[in-house]
């Protein structure tokens, strides 16, 4: 059986993906402690469904004391917990070190900490906490839904893991999966010096579903976040003999993968072509080395499409200026520079490509829903000076979707007018996520996104001082939490929307 935790296994790697900032040793302020957290879910046959957690904590936003030795040495301390029905189901308290240093000038290093938590199969809140022995300013906390799901007959597909590095390694231990030590990359984010994708999975019980030295294939593949189309250029599929458990060791050259978010997408395939099990994982890209330029419009013919029909250049501006909220990257830049002095005929091959992309069936039905929610967004959160689609509002609403809860206090006499989107689900796979919005006043209908525990939007630790400064102006950097008021019920409707 897993033990609460098997073994630690810290490890100290060079600067390179990770975010750094450098603080000057004369610079005196608290530092702000900077850590990534990620988690892949597995099964074994003796121990049932676990639970990988992946920490990184960059060594620079530490503080770092001397010990005993004389040397120089952090210390962060890590609070594990899982809870079903509000009560724990599992969790873990530990402490770890970092290596002892003659000096603190170059701090260029991260803490790499992996563990192993054994779960039955079932819905929990999975949250963790970590923080900076040698320092008292605010924990770093992260809390999300976490759900596992392996029946013992039926194939599935683990987790997918994301790996940074990984060599032979035939010695048991909690980095080693099938004679490899694999390093885990502890983010979903790839920047531009990132030219590949390795992942690891484990395909389950196709023997017992398919019978015994049966064929089938296993597919990976990379889609867009908002379209279930793999691209062509990142499928690989392997023929695969029935096991007790099937190994998915694979990699993707990202070098020309445009900036945007993606899913990376497992799954398995009998004799027939139907699909058994799947599984995905949500990343992000940056790379703006790959740019749309405006000779790809030159092979679209939009003779007798939609597009064509639209022959007033102002409304097709307009509708190309919509679009930016479900727009990637590539396509930002290349409206902003060149959809401005377009000619009618660029403009509309534009249109059509841009809605082609996302549904090559029927891009004009596609068109005309969003055109649909665009005329909500604009009925319901216009400005005197934006439009609908324009304000934050809008921009999250086109994005995600309709929330399925708003918590709206305009109202409470400590706060300024707030409201607090909940959605259960976004399509990227991320749960129970939240906007917090804020106006200064009701007159204009502007109301701001203050912060969000989406991946990729804004946060700001301190959105609860933000809403208070209406009456409490005071500023204190650290803080992030406010003192509870008569009528506040911010904090409330953020972890319990209404």
């Amino acid at each position: 059986m897993l033990r609460n935790h098997i073994y630690r296994s810290i490890t100290f790697i060079s600067v390179g993906v990770l975010i750094i900032f450098l603080l000057l040793p004369s610079m005196t302020y608290a530092k702000r402690l900077n850590a990534y957290l990620s988690y892949t879910t597995f099964y074994t046959q003796e121990a049932g469904p676990y639970v990988e957690t992946y920490i990184a904590v960059d060594g620079s936003s530490l503080d770092f004391t001397l010990n005993e030795n004389n040397k120089y040495q952090a210390s962060i301390q890590v609070l594990v917990l899982f809870k079903k029905n509000d009560e724990i189901a599992n969790y873990d308290k530990y402490e770890l070190f970092s290596p002892e240093l003659d000096d603190t000038l170059d701090l260029r290093f991260n803490f790499l900490d992996q563990q192993r938590y054994s779960l039955p199969n079932g819905a929990y809140d999975f949250e963790i906490q970590i923080w900076d022995k040698n320092n008292e300013t605010t924990p770093f906390v992260r809390m999300q839904p976490l759900v596992l799901d392996y029946p013992r007959e039926k194939m599935s597909v683990s987790g997918i893991q994301l790996i940074d590095s990984y060599k032979p390694n035939s010695e048991n231990s909690i980095l080693t999966k099938s004679g490899y030590e694999l390093i885990p990359y502890p983010d979903n984010f790839y920047p531009e010096n990132a030219n590949k994708i390795i992942f690891y999975a484990e395909v389950y019980n196709a023997e017992s579903q398919l019978g015994e030295n049966e064929k089938f294939l296993i597919t990976s593949y990379i889609t867009e976040a908002n379209r279930d189309v793999p691209l062509s250029q990142f499928v690989t599929y392997k023929k695969a003999t029935t096991a007790p458990v099937n190994i998915v060791f694979n990699e993707f050259d990202i070098s020309d993968l445009k900036s945007g978010n993606y899913f990376l997408v497992i799954e398995s395939r009998d004799r027939e072509n139907t699909l058994v099990a799947k599984n995905r994982t949500f990343i992000q890209r940056s790379n703006p080395r790959i740019q749309l330029k405006p000779e790809d419009l030159a092979g679209i013919n939009t003779g007798n499409t939609f597009a064509s029909k639209i022959q007033d250049a102002d409304t097709l501006k307009e509708y190309i200026r919509c679009l930016e909220p479900i727009s990637d990257e590539q396509e930002k830049n290349f409206a902003a520079v060149h959809m401005i002095n377009a000619d009618i005929e660029t403009l509309q091959k534009y249109f059509y490509r841009f809605w082609s992309e996302r549904d090559p069936l029927d891009p004009e039905h596609a068109w005309l829903s969003y055109l649909n929610e665009v005329n909500k967004v604009n009925l319901a959160y216009s400005t005197m000076i934006q439009r609908g689609y324009e304000t934050d509002r809008g921009r999250i609403y086109l994005k995600y979707g309709p929330p399925n809860a708003i918590s709206e206090s305009y109202n409470e006499p400590a706060t300024y007018p707030y409201e607090i989107w909940h959605y259960y689900v976004l399509e990227n796979g991320q749960r129970n996520k939240r906007f917090v919005f804020y106006t200064k006043d009701l007159v204009t209908n502007d109301f701001m996104l203050l912060h969000s525990d989406v991946s990729g939007e804004l946060s700001n630790y301190r959105w609860q001082y933000v809403l208070h400064d209406r009456v409490d102006p005071g500023f204190n950097i650290d803080a992030s939490e406010v003192p509870s008021s008569w009528g506040g019920n911010s904090k409330r409707y953020f972890d319990l929307p209404r």
